[in-house]
């Protein structure tokens, strides 16, 4: 006989038949991916409908987690210098409600002050768009032509009574009471649990590898969230000083109070910086004698705002914490179309909480699962795991 023998009949048909198994097994994830797509999109597009429905009730829930997650580092150290786990979540508590009372106190007490010479200043920004509306009445005019033209018949206007604002500051006052002790309430007793929580996640779980990809997800989202916060916190308080000392250089009334606003507006990316120009530029028009003398406080924060977004943030904050524009933006929109001031400030911290989970559980690869790849591919530790066991 020689060496090399026939292969045995029964050899052939089973690599044909391996290779059909292989291909409804991917035919069977596609469909099974195709169907977590389709849920996602619907529970995407169905969520504002119930998170907005039902905001009383998930408002104060997210509010609550997105508290536990930046104050449970300072819980972390303030249990680890002796103080009690309850004592320490609920001092971690009052010294993030004492700073934001104090902001708001920063800006609401020169605000009111401000309230009464608010009539006199929009009578100023009126004379000044009428003197800018004469210089170009014959845009006017030649409206008016086109209007005669075009035979166009004068619209009515309907004018609706609407509820004062002192009226709507009333009604609504009740329920913001109301919302802001419930979120307090379980903020606290969120952060007093964390320490049950990360047990019960590490040593709740059937495997010794699923108990540290656990540990690992919870030490991502609490680092990146609260490391997020305090830098940008920081930032944004060195902004508000710089604004107010400018608002002071420029003789400007209440510069604490644009200092303090610069600040808290700086956590809403691109919206907030926006807003800020647009108060600074319509106070300035008002307190001015003319256009150009009213806007250098606007350009002056633009001038600022461009050189601390562009070079200051991006070199302090790193590529750990850069987002694509696009989905912070996208973020921005989707939940202030939810919550509305409420929702644009949680956007971020919501953003990062998902980008820091998708990171260990791997990111959906949407563009590449159209042209047939999978849906979700491998994260980073996954990856290292591998090349670990691939060098032993």
């Amino acid at each position: 006989m020689s060496e090399t023998e026939p292969p045995q009949q029964g050899d052939a048909p089973a690599i044909p038949r391996r290779s059909r198994r292989r291909a409804f097994a991917e035919q069977e994830l596609r469909l099974i991916s195709s169907l977590v797509l389709l849920i996602g999109l619907g529970l995407f597009f169905a969520l504002p409908f119930v998170l907005s429905i039902g905001s009383v009730v998930f408002l104060p829930v997210v509010t609550a987690l997105v508290l536990t997650v930046i104050l449970s580092p300072l819980a972390d150290k303030l249990n680890g210098w002796g103080l009690p786990n309850a004592l320490a979540s609920f001092a971690a508590l009052i010294i993030f409600f004492a700073i934001l009372v104090l902001a708001l106190a920063t800006i609401l007490q020169p605000a009111i002050a401000l309230f009464d010479d608010v009539p006199a200043m929009a009578q100023q920004v009126m004379a000044r768009f009428g003197e800018v509306r004469e210089q170009f009445a014959w845009v006017a005019s030649l409206n008016k032509q086109l209007a005669t033209f075009m035979n166009t018949d004068s619209t009515r206007e309907v004018v609706l009574a609407a509820p004062s604002l002192l009226e709507q500051v009333a009604f609504a006052t009740p329920s913001v009471v109301l919302e802001v002790v419930l979120t307090l309430l379980m903020a606290y007793f969120m952060i007093e649990a964390r320490v049950r929580l990360r047990q019960r996640l590490l040593f709740g779980r059937a495997s010794f590898g699923t108990s540290i990809k656990a540990a690992r997800v919870i030490r991502e989202v609490q680092d990146r969230v609260a490391a997020y916060i305090l830098t940008v916190g920081w930032i944004n308080a060195v902004v508000g000083v710089i604004v107010a000392l400018g608002a002071w250089a420029l003789d400007i009334d209440a510069p604490i109070m644009w200092g303090g606003l610069a600040a808290l507006l700086n956590f809403l990316p691109y919206v907030g910086p926006i807003v800020m120009i647009a108060l600074l530029g319509l106070f300035g028009i008002g307190t001015s004698d003319t256009i150009l003398l009213g806007l250098v406080p606007a350009l002056a924060y633009l001038a600022l705002h461009t050189v601390e977004a562009n070079l200051v943030t991006p070199s302090i904050l790193g590529a750990r914490f850069t987002m694509n524009p696009v989905m912070i933006l996208i973020a921005l929109s989707y939940f202030t179309w939810i919550w509305g001031v409420f929702g644009a400030l949680l956007s971020v911290p919501i953003l990062l909480m998902l980008t820091a989970l998708f990171d260990h559980i791997g990111r959906p690869n949407l563009v590449g699962f159209i042209f047939g790849e999978p849906l979700f591919t491998a994260n980073l530790f996954d990856e290292e795991d591998t090349a670990e066991q691939g060098a032993e």
